[in-house]
């Protein structure tokens, strides 16, 4: 019994200091209580996201992207999102050699709240969904993501668009992802007034001159002529 009550003891301690270097709710810091259940609220968002069910993760997903429109994405709410963006790619489960967590409407959903939640963790998290997802409409969201986030530190955002587009089949283009590429690459431009890779000018001509449809084409033009502009 001693022993117990000096666990309480200790836990309700231990929350009390949580409180106090809580961050600000509303003018206010947050409760004891509003913290405990806000970290049991992730334990059970982070179980159902490990989960094999597709609807779960899909649920999942609901709440994260409802915190993310109330400002709340911390740490926790990325790693989440970071796991559900590369499961089934970097992080596979198989039974009877069967692929069991492959689920790329998750992937391409998580993918797009990375790119609203921002940060360096993201766009890590991006640049891998980015090289080594196989599917097209989970690669373009990538693309169109880091674009979103702008940032392009050591040229590194620049170079992965650039290398996933010249590993699509030339006699198989995918007209989502090069326009999803043009996007990104007009968004970096502006958030760091241009951009000085020529492999970036190379890949908007290979689209300009590609078996694209019009439309992107086009836009690979219009892209080009932009990043002249900040030269």
């Amino acid at each position: 019994m001693k022993c117990r009550r000096a666990f309480l003891l200790a836990l309700l301690l231990g929350l009390t200091a949580a409180c106090m270097l809580a961050a600000q709710d509303g003018g206010r810091e947050l409760t004891v209580e509003e913290l405990y259940l806000e970290k049991i609220e992730m334990q059970i968002l982070r179980e159902q996201a490990f989960a094999d069910d597709r609807e779960l993760k899909m649920l999942v997903l609901d709440d994260l992207e409802t915190m993310i429109d109330q400002g709340n994405s911390g740490r926790d709410v990325e790693l989440i999102l970071e796991y559900l963006a590369l499961e089934g790619i970097v992080r596979t489960v198989r039974e009877s050699n069967r692929l069991i967590n492959y689920f790329p409407d998750v992937r391409r959903r998580a993918v797009n709240l990375l790119g609203r939640v921002g940060g360096e963790e993201a766009g890590t998290a991006l640049i891998t969904s980015l090289i080594k997802d196989v599917e097209p409409m989970v690669k373009a969201e990538a693309a169109y993501a880091l674009g979103v986030i702008g940032s392009n530190d050591n040229n590194e955002v620049v170079q992965a668009l650039v290398y996933s587009l010249y590993q699509e089949d030339p006699d198989k283009p995918d007209n989502n992802f090069a326009y999803a590429v043009c996007l990104s690459l007009e968004k970096i431009a502006r958030e760091n007034n241009g951009i000085k890779d020529p492999g970036a000018y190379q890949a908007l001509v290979r689209i300009a001159q590609g078996s694209y449809i019009r439309t992107v084409q086009n836009k690979a033009l219009a892209t080009l002529e932009e990043l002249r502009q900040y030269q």
